[in-house]
């Protein structure tokens, strides 16, 4: 929960723009600023402060303990022009959240913390636990000194500017070792752990026999990604318990799917109690990785029968592949999920007039591959190898990168073994028709007229159940020197539909500095004036230029009765 606190008339008005944008999210503390920001420093999560800083600094000045547990502190000024990070920065996800309120309030971020100013990632925001020098590892990444990367298990973490060899170490392993001099350990959750259990086990056997089994096997508690069993025990008292205290989720899978995973210690009792063969080595087992401990039973000091059982597995961490469609090459037309994704890739893959679009987007220490023109395929396959080596990877491709670009190529080399996430972008179209007016108001398609792919054949089939279907049309990649009919050819086939005043709009290279624009006829346009640079848009029988516009109507029915569509 976010607390909300002002003083003056200002301040609330700000602060109830932001309360009725995150309804969920925040809390309106009322009364004097002290005895608010009080209470909302015990009982939330982040504050947000319309108040002077120096106000809040003395206020909270006596309630901090330490940055692992205080909240994240932001402070917008009287005028609303500053969303400034003061507290929390990283622990508390005030350097966030100043972002956030920044975006909602119109107040520009005012983010002072080091790793975050030169576009380091912080080691302790990387969502994994952090332990030894974090202070001085960073400061030598910020310094520019070597630091040396040794990931014992492969992981998708973004770039980080280091090097083959160093005197300080970021280690990246989850076995139980302590952090040297001039080290940080990060722990990845990359053990699973199976349990097993018979009714009413103590949950003291069940975390003792985990605990132990981790500590015999040298390995880090702190990498526990889950608990899993079977779902007959979803249920079991001990292992729910065992699982809260561990601060793991708790994952179940039938006895069906337990039971077609190989293991090497079958038992005929679960499969008599369950229905299965395995539920520890199984259950660890379901998602695949490498068997570490193998089926344990616990050790009860009385004596008695175990009532317990675990193995541990290690599942690598999964590569991670994000399509990121650039949009049509405005900077202020490139999402913002995009240049987060950008800006969370170790490796970027792309055409090398792409990549010098944003390359000054990247973190320090991003690896770049890039190839020319022509190389579609080679780039996807790339892509894809550096993802299921564990990185975290970001093919990119201008417009949308699923509309004649880098998404199919690189899906159709993808399998399951890796995490693909699609970005959209402002396509081509959809830019070209925002300058144009609104040509695409209603039922459109957009063709390709290179044949480089594409049978001809197959792309006139396309072009005439267009005309046919009195769609507006978009032709991408109209034209080029070794392609010259297409684009006549393409014309002459809806002019069989459409009359020869239909509007067509031209752009050529929408949204950048050298864009231009043309309104024109369906009998007037000189394809000689089109290069590949340009998007054509043809109009359907009930497109129109108004006011030198091109417009598409939402209905047939809007043009024989206005007043039927006047809301």
């Amino acid at each position: 929960m976010i607390g909300l606190i002002s003083a003056t008339a200002a301040g609330a008005a700000a602060r109830d723009r932001l309360a009725a944008a995150w309804p969920d999210r925040t809390r309106v503390y009322d009364g004097p600023a002290g005895d608010s920001v009080r209470a909302a420093f015990a009982e939330c999560e982040q504050l947000v402060c319309f108040l002077a800083t120096g106000a809040v600094v003395r206020l909270i000045a006596p309630l901090l303990s330490g940055k692992e547990a205080d909240p994240g502190v932001v402070c917008v000024d009287e005028s609303g022009r500053y969303a400034v990070s003061l507290v929390g920065g990283h622990g508390g996800g005030a350097n966030a959240l100043a972002h956030e309120v920044g975006e909602v309030l119109g107040a520009e971020p005012v983010v002072t913390t080091a790793t975050d100013a030169v576009g380091v990632p912080g080691l302790d925001t990387l969502g994994l636990p952090a332990e030894g020098d974090v202070a001085g590892v960073s400061r030598a990444l910020l310094d520019g000194e070597a630091v040396a990367l040794r990931a014992e298990v492969p992981w998708p973490l973004p770039a980080l500017p280091v090097a083959a060899d160093g005197p300080y170490t970021i280690r990246l392993t989850d076995r139980q070792v302590a952090a040297g001099e001039r080290e940080v350990v990060l722990r990845p959750p990359s053990l699973v752990v199976g349990v097993g259990a018979s009714s009413g086990a103590p949950v003291d056997e069940v975390l003792g026999l985990v605990e132990a089994a981790l500590r015999d096997a040298g390995l880090s508690v702190r990498s526990v990604a889950e608990l899993a069993t079977v779902d007959a025990k979803a249920g079991e008292p001990g292992i729910v318990s065992a699982a809260e205290r561990l601060g793991v989720p708790l994952v179940t899978y039938s006895a069906e799917e337990l039971a077609g995973v190989a293991v090497p210690n079958p038992s005929d009792a679960p499969l008599a109690a369950v229905g299965t063969p395995s539920v520890a080595e199984a259950a660890a087992l379901a998602r695949g990785g490498e068997l570490l401990v193998p089926k344990r039973k616990s050790a009860r000091a009385d004596g008695r029968p175990a009532m317990a059982t675990c193995a541990v597995v290690r599942r690598p961490g999964r590569g991670r592949l994000a399509v990121v469609g650039l949009g049509p090459g405005a900077r202020d037309l490139l999402t913002p999920r995009a240049r987060a994704e950008l800006r969370r890739a170790a490796v970027l893959v792309g055409l090398d007039q792409y990549v010098d679009q944003i390359r000054d987007l990247l973190r320090p220490g991003t690896r770049v591959l890039e190839s020319g023109l022509g190389a579609e395929e080679e780039r996807a396959r790339t892509a894809v190898e550096e993802a299921r080596r564990g990185q975290a990877v970001a093919l990119i491709g201008s417009g949308d990168a699923g509309v004649y670009a880098m998404a199919s190529p690189a899906l159709a080399e993808a399998s399951d073994d890796i995490d693909v996430i699609g970005v959209p972008g402002v396509t081509a179209a959809l830019a070209a028709g925002a300058i144009l007016g609104a040509p695409l108001g209603h039922d459109h398609v957009s063709i390709s007229l290179s044949d480089l792919h594409t049978p001809w054949e197959v792309i006139e089939r396309r072009v005439r159940a267009a005309a046919e279907a009195d769609l507006v049309v978009t032709f991408y990649n109209p034209r080029s020197r070794g392609r010259h009919w297409q684009l006549p050819k393409a014309l002459g086939i809806l002019a069989e539909h459409r009359e020869p005043g239909t509007p067509v709009g031209v752009v050529r290279n929408a949204s950048r500095p050298d864009e231009s624009s043309r309104l024109t006829t369906l009998a007037a346009l000189d394809p000689a004036t089109v290069d590949m640079m340009t998007v054509v848009t043809v109009g359907n029988t009930a497109t129109r230029e108004i006011a030198g516009r091109m417009v598409t109507p939402r209905g047939y029915r809007w043009q024989q009765d206005p007043e039927e569509e006047t809301r």
